[in-house]
């Protein structure tokens, strides 16, 4: 069995470098010449040296390969390619690389500050030495296979993240956090393990009395938002008459308060994201969140008009995980999504969006803070 692990191991490992040397001949063209020079892996020392040589220099790149990539993975290679650019002989000459099936965003902005090169096997490569600088981004395949280990934002697991945010900096047992979330322990404890090994949760105590803080909610959020981009959502456009394209939310309110709906929606956009954070002067269009197949009903009730062009309301089809910690609205009879669903849908860049976003989201770090 040992083995058969060597095996897959120098098998991925030999698949990364072969990988690495074509993007970099790619990168620096007929200027350069890339080659892989031997090494002895039982020695356990380095995955692998490339050389890179031009007219005018020669460039030693020390690489470490890692199948996942965890922080304190991050800081063991980074200390190892270190220890090993230390010991050659030009140390000016030499530069460490960490590749990996696939790093996250906050991996690779560590590296860089590091000065650490990285590659990832959807051929992403940055390196930035002495004049030579490589930035090329590729967009891997993220939705088979979570960067960490396990998919994190899924249905349920979503919810989790959610309830985390929601109550972030605050000590909660498995149990607890389920009841918060409105799903399973099962499901709380995959998404805990999977933040704890990222080191975005604490943990304290043991068995059924352990619990966990998030204490990273930022770098949570932003991971989050990474995946909402890749959302494929089921949305349907409508259309309803209104004297005031500024009050569509108060024209659906007085739609609203005349039925007692049985299923969660909420309010979504620029629209819902200006009542919770004020920002802007004007906001025209309805966005609203239902659960999937309650679309055509909610429409049916409000009498709204189902249209391709000229729509002023989207309904949008979601698991429970966008309807939670929905808040209710002083002035109107309505509900509007929270804080950080108004965020994530805000990122779309649309008009204004993307600013009203980064108005939600301070406020959201602000009530970190206070925690």
């Amino acid at each position: 069995m040992r083995i058969f692990i060597k095996l897959q191991k120098l098998e991925f490992e030999r698949q990364v470098l072969d990988a690495l040397v074509s993007a970099l001949k790619e990168a620096f063209g007929t200027e350069a010449t890339v080659q892989e020079m031997p090494t002895d892996h039982d020695n356990h020392e380095v995955d692998g040296i490339i050389m890179i040589k031009t007219p005018k220099k020669t460039l030693r790149v020390v690489v470490e390969v890692k199948k996942e990539v965890y922080p304190r993975d991050l800081r063991n290679a980074v200390h190892q390619l270190r220890r090993v650019m230390d010991s050659t002989g030009d140390r000016h000459e030499t530069i460490g690389l960490l590749a990996s099936s696939v790093l996250s965003p906050g991996a690779k902005q560590e590296l860089k500050e590091e000065n650490i090169a990285s590659f990832e096997l959807g051929g992403s490569l940055y390196l930035n030495h002495d004049g030579w600088f490589i930035n090329i981004e590729k967009p891997s395949d993220r939705t088979k296979k979570n960067v960490q280990g396990i998919e994190l934002f899924t249905e349920a697991r979503e919810s989790v993240i959610h309830a985390l945010l929601k109550n972030s900096r605050e000590w909660l047992t498995g149990a607890e956090l389920a009841e918060k979330a409105k799903t399973s322990p099962y499901t709380c404890s995959l998404v805990l393990n999977e933040l704890t090994k990222r080191e975005w949760v604490e943990s304290i105590g043991g068995g059924p009395s352990k619990r966990r803080m998030l204490n990273q909610p930022d770098k949570l959020l932003d991971a989050w938002a990474e995946q909402w981009s890749l959302r494929q959502e089921k949305k349907s456009k409508w259309y309803t008459f209104v004297e005031n394209p500024d009050k569509i939310l108060v024209h659906l309110a007085k739609r609203l308060e005349h039925f007692n709906l049985k299923y969660p929606w909420a309010f979504t956009g620029a629209a819902a994201g200006n009542i919770y954070a004020p920002l802007l002067t004007s906001t025209e269009g309805a966005e609203i969140i239902v659960p999937p197949g309650y679309a055509e009903m909610f429409a049916n009730e409000l009498g709204l008009k189902s249209v391709n062009k000229g729509a002023n309301v989207t309904i949008i089809e979601r698991e429970p995980a966008s309807l939670l910690y929905r808040q209710s609205c002083s002035d109107l009879p309505i509900f509007i999504a929270s804080p950080y669903i108004l965020y994530l849908d805000l990122l779309d860049g649309r008009g204004r969006n993307k600013e009203l976003a980064e108005h939600i989201r301070k406020r959201l770090e602000k009530l970190w803070q206070r925690k």
